[in-house]
């Protein structure tokens, strides 16, 4: 059969246009990646043949090969792993398969010898940083159980061939006819020195084959978790995280622990220093593999890492559970379910000693990792929201510095009772919310919460922190007056009362009904405000009611049809409400106030970020006004 030639997905040729063209300075992590997906394949492989041994048979010892030809400018990684179909070849080699990635693509600029390749690792497609040493690249496997055999081979321009051809074994053999600046990488001493120092720890041997003589093996294939601690120094672990995740970042956090008792596990978990680019994806899983007396079974176990930790990247290696455990088992085994429970359990105190230890690091780690924490508070049934709580860290109106719960609860007024904030879709919106104004006059601090899940996991929080309740300042009557009365505890509690009621302008009823008036069912009320100082009207939720932003973002998607009537609040002391109650007071009343009031709702609505109930109306009502002014 003749090969058949394709393009590659144009992620994929502006991906590889840019590895090929760029400036990198440690090209031999191309052999690092190479070796980790060969062991993956073996892993795989090895897992299937525990309730599939004739997958194995008579090739069980697993190995990493590497096999040099000066003459022909070749390197040659083979392994006798699972190997690949020609769907999965077209699939894994011709497109980038994992979701999220053709925006990273999207986002480097074609040619750009800038441009951050080093990034690679971390989207999945580390196979394409062997053009970074060759001008073309052969890849032959066979699947384990099939008779038939693919070669793929791609110069990186743009196209690739794939073509039936006879391999003797299962596996895949990925040869490289390296660049002429790549020679180096036929040396035997060069090859060694890379395996040594990126791929030591893997587990399966990594060999160098010659031409005669036994093949010698160039790594420990020792597993690193089963190692004492003592016996492992920062490099090490560096490379096994960079092994184990694909990532070309160091680790921000390790742990490693082994637990003896009544289940016996070992443990070696990181927390990366870089965001993963698929963090917030929907289909996004935990990267912790799970190994049973060595044998890789699953990197994708429920219930052994909460979503909430799915940043963390590592390996469990446990003694108690078989070995042909299938993962319909493990999806309901006790022995996982307390393995998962002492692993939170225990990635929570290692943050809370960072965050104790090194306070400006673990800034780094909320900016990054922050917002998939605070999923828990919303997912998690109730066991680890205090620790979670004590974890979290927040932007507030006290500086632009990241504030903990602690440091608020230090702040608070006296008479304050409760933990004031405020949730939108940006930090800087929120600093601009009228709401804000009479907290901040009166020194009250609020909580600035921007991220989607802030919504959420606050209105679970049903037990408050620290005996304080969360109360939002869009929803509700505000009590400033109370803070206000306790600040200055030498007044009597009749001048207090007086000043209250001057702050508060003592009649606006006339106003106050003549814009219930007008506005009808398009406001749950009208009402005099306590929280406004500058601007002269704002919109807020009810009691009872869901919070606004919530509501705006489930009508959004869908997931609320009609907007919720609102309290329209109005500010005693602003000038325009202040003309305005004087008009009435004076007799004015009908269509002049009718547009005064839409003009009021429709400038909260737009404050709140919402369009004007009616813009055409809005825009005539507005011009009609500025001409009375102007011709005033």
């Amino acid at each position: 059969m003749a090969a058949e030639k394709r393009s590659f997905q144009a992620e994929v040729s502006k991906l590889l246009h840019i590895v090929a063209n760029s400036l990198y300075s440690e090209r031999e992590v191309f052999l690092r990646e190479l070796i980790s997906n060969a062991s993956d394949a073996c892993d795989k492989l090895r897992y299937m043949a525990l309730t599939q041994p004739d997958l194995a048979a008579g090739d069980a010892d697993y190995r990493v090969d590497l096999t040099i030809d000066k003459d022909a400018g070749t390197l040659t990684i083979s392994d006798n792993g699972v190997g690949m179909a020609e769907e999965e070849i077209h699939e894994n080699l011709g497109t980038i398969a994992r979701s999220g990635t053709e925006a990273f693509v999207a986002g480097l600029k074609d040619g750009d010898e800038g441009a951050d390749v080093s990034q690679i690792g971390r989207f999945g497609v580390g196979f394409y940083s062997a053009f970074m040493v060759a001008e073309k690249v052969e890849v032959m496997s066979r699947k384990a159980g099939e008779d038939t055999a693919h070669r793929w081979v791609s110069d990186g321009l743009g196209e690739y061939t794939v073509e039936p051809v006879e391999k003797a074994s299962r596996g895949t053999m990925i040869t490289l006819h390296l660049k002429d600046d790549a020679k180096e990488y036929l040396e035997e001493a060069r090859l060694g020195t890379v395996v040594k120092t990126y791929s030591d720890h893997i587990q399966i041997p990594v060999r160098l084959v010659k031409s005669e003589g036994e093949p010698e093996r160039l790594n420990q294939a020792s597993a690193l978790w089963a190692r004492s601690k003592s016996e492992i120094d920062d490099a090490q672990y560096a490379e096994f995280y960079k092994h184990v995740s694909h990532a070309f970042d160091d680790p921000w956090l390790t742990v490693h622990w082994r637990a003896e008792g009544v289940i016996e596990y070992a443990s070696l978990l990181f927390v990366p220093t870089s965001r993963p680019f698929d963090l917030f994806h929907p289909e996004r899983k935990h990267r912790v593999k799970l190994y049973v007396k060595r044998v890789f079974i699953t990197d994708d176990c429920e219930g052994l890492v909460p979503s909430w930790l799915r940043f963390i990247k590592g390996v469990i290696d446990c003694e108690d559970l078989p070995l042909n455990v299938s993962r319909e088992m493990l999806q309901n085994n006790p022995v996982v379910s307390k393995i998962g429970t002492a692993l939170t359990k225990r990635m929570l105190n290692e943050l809370k000693a960072k965050a104790e230890d090194d306070p400006e690091s673990y800034k780094t780690f909320w900016e990054n990792f922050g917002a998939v924490l605070k999923e828990g508070l919303y997912a998690d049934a109730g066991d680890h929201k205090a620790a979670l709580l004590g974890l979290s860290r927040f932007k507030s109106t006290a500086g632009d510095d990241l504030v903990s719960l602690a440091d608020y609860m230090g702040r608070m007024k006296e008479g304050q009772e409760a933990i004031y904030y405020i949730v939108g879709e940006s930090e800087d919106t929120i600093r601009s919310s009228p709401h804000l104004e009479g907290y901040r006059a009166k020194g009250v601090e609020v909580l600035l919460l921007s991220d989607p899940i802030d919504d959420f996991w606050v209105s679970m929080m049903f037990e408050g922190y620290e005996g304080k309740q969360f109360q939002s300042v869009t929803r509700g009557a505000a009590d400033l007056d109370k803070v206000a009365a306790a600040s200055d505890p030498e007044k009597t509690d009749e001048e207090k009362s007086e000043e209250t009621a001057e702050e508060t302008a003592p009649d606006l009823a006339p106003l106050v009904a003549s814009l219930k008036l007008a506005l009808g069912e398009k406001v749950k009320d009208v009402r005099v405000s306590q929280r406004l100082t500058d601007s002269a009207v704002c919109l807020v939720a009810d009691e009872g009611d869901m919070d606004m932003n919530l509501e705006r973002m489930l009508r959004q998607h869908k997931q609320v049809e009609t907007a919720s009537s609102r309290i329209l609040e109005i500010n005693p002391g602003h000038t325009v409400i202040k003309g305005l109650n004087d008009r009435v007071k004076g007799g004015k009343s009908g269509g002049e106030i009718e547009d005064a009031a839409y003009l009021l709702l429709d400038q909260a609505r737009i404050l709140d970020g919402d369009p004007p109930l009616d813009p055409l109306a809005f825009s005539r009502r507005l011009a009609l006004m500025m001409s009375k002014g102007l011709s005033a």
